[in-house]
């Protein structure tokens, strides 16, 4: 568990790094897949479906958020 902690901060700071040049959609996706990643690996207790759906999930509701901005 504490490696997919880690691995899942290290993704996230290098996703952040890279908003730049992203549109504000793009950038809503991005926030909002690392913040499902979270969500679905904590309620999972580390599960890799529940983390790949909850940044699945994240991602979409991200993107639609960071449009209407």
């Amino acid at each position: 568990m504490r490696n997919s902690k880690m691995f899942l901060a290290g993704t996230v700071l290098a996703m952040l790094s890279a908003c730049a040049n992203m549109t504000p959609g793009e950038k809503g996706a991005a926030v909002g897949a690392a913040a499902g990643g979270v969500v679905g690996n904590v309620i999972t207790g580390g599960g890799v479906l529940g983390t790949i759906g909850g940044a699945a999930v994240g991602g979409v509701i991200g993107n639609e958020v960071g449009k209407r901005r």
